[in-house]
């Protein structure tokens, strides 16, 4: 399971999922709030599996240069992030302009359809 992870289950629990993922969330909502464009998401979410690695290894003992582990643990951050900037940006599009877009279900908005008087 640890070769899987790259680290134990409770460190990529506590570590990955709860903190980093709890980072990871508020990145997204902040790009979202910023209007960044999509391709920032991943870049953020590379340099929090960075600091992920990093922490795995500085105090759990982990392997440091773990090429499947950076690449797991980023790649699940990177899941937070973007469900956390997709919901973010439906949130600010349907309120921002509330008279041209409604809401479709927690990650998307389409366009209001127009009622003829």
């Amino acid at each position: 399971m640890e070769n899987l992870l790259g680290a134990s289950p409770g460190v990529f629990i506590g570590l990955t999922l709860v903190v980093f993922g709890g980072c990871g969330w508020l990145t997204g909502q902040s790009l979202a709030s910023g209007w960044k464009p999509l391709g920032a998401v991943f870049g953020y979410a590379a340099l929090l599996g960075a600091g992920d690695r990093f922490l795995v290894f500085g105090l759990f003992g982990g392997e440091l240069l773990s090429g499947w582990g950076y690449l797991f643990h980023t790649s699940v951050l990177a899941v937070i992030v973007w469900l956390s900037y997709s919901a973010g940006m439906a949130r600010r599009m349907v309120r921002q302009y509330p008279w041209l877009y409604e809401r479709i279900g927690l990650f998307g908005w389409r366009e209001r359809r127009r009622q003829l008087a």
